[in-house]
């Protein structure tokens, strides 16, 4: 090994190498290095500023030599150098990353007049982005909320049409940078109102107004939900129209057509005003860039050199330990390290990059020991910002017997599982585990002997079953973290083969609602939720719900027809299998959305009511319930409520039972649907969906049983036992083979968040007073989907309040569900957070929970003795004692610790 003073390369100017890096390449074209790195330490690796080959230049060496230059214990560094033989390149790689950044701008509408009878419409944006406004419109006459087609005047150039119901027309680039388009509106044409949002097709995400369609009022009379713009009370935004015949003796077809004819009629319109009005928009943009990576074997020092290079944007941390033994568990290795390395929790290095004299991005030198196996880490922009690659940490492996480069997922042409020869073997701590059931089962009998207070000491004793049953499991899903601030990867330990049952699945899912109210006005929504698979597998989602697939009445699919018709206002049934296909590649599970409460009927029979069936299910009336006056039916009496909007389906006939459960199977294996999410099933026996169930054996299902909570004098009753008793028993009904959504749960947090009255989040016997305290395993919580939130709004959660909800049930147990609209929102990050909490944590559907505080103005539980969490403005700090508490995620209200 040689020696050179440092002096002596602090006078050599910088020289940057641009290059690509292919496996079996020969010459070896290095990372940048910082000659202008300050020396602090006679053990520390210093990291260079110029190019290692104008350095070796400077040096007198030939520029295919690899220089590494380690502090010494004097003032003079120790260069190490390697000939760049092939067989020292041990592992080339360039990852290709993505960042989400957050844009702010506005989208504007302005109505202008052109000429008497002219007028124009602009709707814009100032964000950069592939702008679409998707719209349509409302006749003179029309009724309900759908949208119709504008006559084709109105189209601009480059408009397309979506089926039947509305037009796409792409927003053009203007000169000072907004996007924008313009509709010309004609004054005798007898269009009521214009409806649209604004769609970018980077993201796939829609814009609205106010959680509902943007609406642009043309006559007076046009009904305010909250969305209109530009109107003014008394008028619509062009005045008032008259003179516009409608013989109430006419038919609805009739009526819509006259008045789309402006030829029919004299329309008169006043009271004219020109507006613009803006509003403030946000959207994540994604960015690529790359993080280039090479190892090499030093024959002087057997260390392994590697540098890591990228072209990031602004100050770039490595967040890194390495590998020993044949797994991937973060471990810190002996000094020396790089310059401006820090200890993080005694888990992990973390090691700033240099910045490059050109403002280009980064760069950083790493000499580790030649007995190592490997080195794993990740990279942090921001407090809020972690970066890996698809979903998993870097990884750099270091060749131990093999001398061929290693071979990376990023350049594999085909995927592959590597296949153990490990094998778990839990046996002896299983029949522990049973032998302890077993005596508990003996205790129940006992006490019904002894006539103690049997109710309250079975339902101790099944919820002691009930954990272990969970500690039997002794597996948790793998999944993929998001990293935040306290996400070091564990090793991933051999698992035993996971027991699914229907109700839980895994019993560490979690779910994702994968559409809102509007997602169907796309018509291609299958296609644009495919884009997001990766990102919502990497942040640690295990099922996805999609939404009803099947040909329907409504646009939304909850009035099915026809069922074996599948091409649907959301994309074919081609569509729909790719879908599913690419979730399946990320490791998701998809549920359908399965309607079997009703179904709407083709033909009508002698009376003229709507109950004949038409397609391959060609059912007559007596597949509809006897018990509804509006639809005729000659079945039975319904087992449930009866939902009056189509006629309810009579579950007790044999024929209808096994059509179903063919349908299902059918659904299974054509589709490749995993389970089942079950639309309103209030309406018939829980019994009937443990039949399904058995037939179509499903990995996880979830059912609607959504009724009201207890009220008295309009205040929400602080005991909800009889509401969640009717879930819990309907659960029951189907011997646990479905789980249900904790309606319970969202009403009570509803009123403990929106009045601050957290003390309702703990029952009188100090458990969560929803069916989450009664039967966790399933629960499936959530505090919003398509129903409460989104444009309906029919129970909206308590506004800015969200992510104390999720800080709530991505803690507890139970099983919780996640909706769209505030995944790809502002809350993303956020929620980001607390998901892979619970992923490293590995909370499940049967955590225990010990409530720690429930009062006025704050709520606290420590869940498993490994997680804290407090939500409420109230103070809270998790009991000093054994554990070592951190702080792992925080926001407005709410904080969660976890015990390192």
């Amino acid at each position: 090994m040689s020696t050179v003073p440092i002096e002596f390369l602090l006078h050599h100017s910088h020289l940057r190498h641009n290059s690509r890096s292919y496996r079996g390449t020969r010459s070896f074209l290095p990372c940048s290095l910082n000659l202008r790195s300050r020396f602090t330490s006679s053990n520390k690796l210093l990291v260079l500023n110029s190019s290692i080959g104008s350095a070796t230049s400077a040096l007198g060496l030939r520029s295919s030599k690899y220089v590494a230059i380690r502090a010494s214990s004097s003032d003079t560094a120790v260069v190490e150098t390697s000939q760049s033989e092939s067989d020292d390149v041990i592992f080339k790689e360039n990852f290709p990353v993505q960042r989400i950044e957050k844009a702010e701008g506005k989208i504007y509408v302005r109505l202008k007049q052109v000429k008497e009878n002219d007028w124009e419409l602009s709707v814009g944006c100032s964000i950069p982005g592939k702008w679409i406004l998707h719209w349509g419109v409302s006749y003179v006459g029309d009724t309900g909320s759908e949208w119709d087609q504008p006559p084709e005047d109105m189209r601009p150039p480059g408009s397309f049409a979506i089926k039947d119901y509305a037009i796409e027309t792409p927003l053009e680039k203007l000169s000072e940078g907004d996007f924008e388009v313009t509709i010309k509106l004609n004054l005798e044409s007898s269009v009521a109102a214009l409806n649209f949002v604004l769609k970018d097709e980077e993201t796939g995400a829609w814009y609205q107004h106010k959680g509902r369609d943007f609406k642009v009022p043309l006559v007076d009379d046009v009904p305010d939900n909250g969305n209109l713009i530009g109107a003014k009370k008394g008028f619509g935004a062009i005045g008032q129209l008259s003179n516009i015949p409608l013989k109430q003796e006419k038919s609805g077809v009739e009526v819509e057509k006259e008045s789309k004819s402006s030829s029919d009629s004299t329309i008169e319109r006043k009271g004219l005003q020109e507006f613009y009005e803006e509003m403030p928009i946000s959207k994540r943009v994604a960015d690529d860039n790359s993080v280039s990576v090479t190892a090499r074997k030093c024959p002087e020092t057997s260390n392994n050199i590697v540098s890591v290079e990228t072209d990031l944007p602004g100050d770039v941390t490595v967040h890194w330990g390495v590998c020993k033994n044949g797994s991937k568990r973060w471990e810190i290795p002996s000094e020396p390290y790089p310059e401006e390395t820090s200890l993080f929790k005694n888990k992990a290095l973390r090691t700033r990059l240099q910045r490059k004299d050109d403002g280009t991005g980064s760069f950083g030198l790493f000499s580790l020991d030649g007995k190592l196996e490997g080195l794993c880490f990740v990279l942090k922009l921001n407090e809020n910002t972690w970066l890996n690659y698809r979903g998993e940490d870097f990884y750099v492996p270091f060749l131990t017997s093999s001398s061929s480069p290693v071979e990376t997922e990023a350049a594999q042409v085909s995927e592959h599982t590597p296949k153990t020869d490990k094998e778990v073997s839990a046996s002896g701590f299983t029949d522990e585990i049973i032998t302890e059931i077993r005596n508990l089962a003996i205790d129940i009998s006992h006490h019904k002997n002894q006539k103690t207070n049997v109710k309250e000491v079975q339902e101790n004793i099944l919820q002691e079953i009930e954990k272990l049953a969970a500690e039997a499991y002794s597996i948790f899903r793998s999944t993929t973290p998001t990293f935040t601030e306290e996400s070091i990867l564990e090793s991933e330990a051999e698992k035993p083969e996971i027991k699914i049952s229907s109700g839980t699945g895994s019993g560490f899912e979690i779910l994702c609602q994968g559409f809102n109210w509007e997602s169907h006005k796309s018509g291609r929504w299958y296609l644009e939720l495919q884009e997001k698979a990766s990102e919502l597998a990497s942040l640690g989602f295990t099922v996805l719900w999609l939404p009803p697939p099947t040909e329907s009445v409504s646009p939304e699919g909850y009035m099915p027809k026809d069922l074996y018709n599948l091409n649907s206002r959301y994309g074919t049934i081609d569509e729909l299998k790719d879908t599913v296909r690419k979730f399946h590649k990320v490791g998701i599970k998809v549920l359908g959305d399965a309607v079997l409460n009703h179904r709407c009927a083709h033909f009508k029979n002698q009376n003229g009511v709507w109950n004949l069936f038409g397609g391959r299910l060609n059912w007559d009336d007596r597949a509809v319930v006897a018990d509804d006056p509006h639809f005729q039916g000659r079945g039975n009496k319904s087992s449930g409520d009866n939902f009056h909007a189509a006629p309810n389906i009579d579950h007790s006939q044999d024929f209808v039972r096994k059509d179903i459960k063919e349908w299902l199977c059918w659904m299974r294996e054509e589709v490749g649907y995993d389970g089942w999410r079950l639309d309103f099933v209030r309406g018939f026996w829980g019994g009937y969906v443990k039949d399904y169930m058995d037939a179509s054996k499903p990995y996880f299902a979830v059912g609607e049983y959504w009724d009201s909570l207890s009220y008295t004098y309009g205040e929400m009753d602080y005991n909800q036992d009889a509401h969640r008793q009717r879930i819990v028993d309907w659960i029951n009904a189907t011997s646990g083979a479905a789980g249900a959504f904790d309606v319970t749960t969202k009403g009570i947090l509803h009123a403990a968040l929106q009045k601050c009255e957290y003390w309702r989040l703990s029952d009188p016997k100090g458990k969560p007073p929803g069916v989450v305290g009664w039967w966790p395993s399933r629960a499936v919580t959530f505090i919003e989907n398509h129903d409460t939130g989104s444009t309906q709004g029919h129970w909206r959660f308590p506004e800015g309040k969200e992510m104390q909800g999720y800080a709530y049930i991505l803690t507890h147990p139970g099983t919780p569900a996640v909706f769209f609209d505030h995944i790809f929102s502002d809350y993303h990050s956020e929620i980001a957070s607390l998901l892979s909490l619970r992923n490293r944590q590995k909370l499940h559907c049967r955590s225990e929970v010990n409530i720690d505080k429930s009062e006025r103005d704050v709520y606290a539980a420590i869940i498993d003795d490994k997680v804290a969490m407090k939500i409420g403005p109230g103070h809270y700090e998790p009991p000093n004692g054994s554990k070592n508490w951190s702080v792992a995620v925080e926001g407005r209200d709410y904080k969660v610790w976890e015990s390192s």
